[in-house]
């Protein structure tokens, strides 16, 4: 297994911890097993969907939550009262935790599931103030211009 030194990325950069984390994170979750199976599309230019494939789960048994940029999904499982004897078993009923590192202004809109896919709509809202415009090529204002030499 390879191992990243990101050292030198603290000494000299700043605000760039959290993209390490996501580095050291995403080696970590490369050994552990993706269960339940999922998909990560990306529907319009600041649309995605995860579908996660539930099947045997109740709406009222996964609960699905965000926090800190952090998306994540929990199944459990209830207990059967009764004891059932399997010849074979081939469908995973465990419970579950897959938990999404989320990008900046990504946010949750909505879940849905049906025949057993768990569907989970996101989007990207970037706030007005962080979006590109256009500055118009011209004369200064001249009441801007007042108003720096009266705070001056």
């Amino acid at each position: 297994m390879r191992s990243y030194d990101f050292s030198p990325l603290y000494r000299s950069a700043i605000g760039f911890d959290r993209l390490a984390q996501l580095f050291d994170s995403a080696q970590r979750a490369e050994s552990q097993p993706s269960y339940p199976p999922y998909n990560i599309e990306l529907v319009a230019e600041d649309k995605y969907r995860i579908t996660m494939a539930v099947a045997g789960f109740a709406r009222s048994e996964i609960e699905i939550e965000t926090e800190n940029d952090t998306l994540k999904i929990v199944g459990r499982k209830q207990k059967e009262d009764q004891q059932t004897n399997f010849l074979h078993r081939g469908i995973a009923a465990r419970d579950f935790e897959q938990r999404f590192q989320l990008a900046n202004h990504i946010k949750v809109v909505g879940a849905q599931m049906e025949n057993g896919l768990l569907n989970i709509e996101l989007v990207r809202e970037v706030p007005e103030a962080l979006k590109p415009r256009k500055i118009e090529i011209g004369a200064f204002d001249s009441n801007v211009q007042r108003l720096e030499r009266a705070a001056a």
